[in-house]
């Protein structure tokens, strides 16, 4: 079991979006919700700063990241680890 599976602690799962910057990839967040008042279905979206110690993960790469202490300014999460590999074009 990985550290973030032992304890519990909140795990999102989204695309990279960018991994420019050293160690840090920045994951996409989407979900759906309905509008309390209107009843439509409004899709939210949020971008949130992971840890990647090895610089292993690529943009448009699908992973699951899990809420940890902070490393940085903007660092809270961490990358557990990898759902699905980006499309080759």
């Amino acid at each position: 079991m990985t550290e973030a599976q032992t304890k519990n602690t909140r795990t999102l799962i989204g695309r990279v979006v960018s991994d420019k910057r050293a160690k840090t990839v920045t994951v996409l967040i989407e979900r759906r919700s309905k509008h309390e008042l209107y009843g439509k279905i409004v899709a939210h979206s949020r971008k949130y700063h992971a840890h990647d110690e090895k610089g292993e993960y690529k943009m448009g790469d699908i992973v699951e990241i899990a809420e940890g202490r902070p490393i940085s300014k903007t660092k809270s999460w961490v990358v557990t680890r990898l759902v699905e590999k980006a499309q080759e074009v």
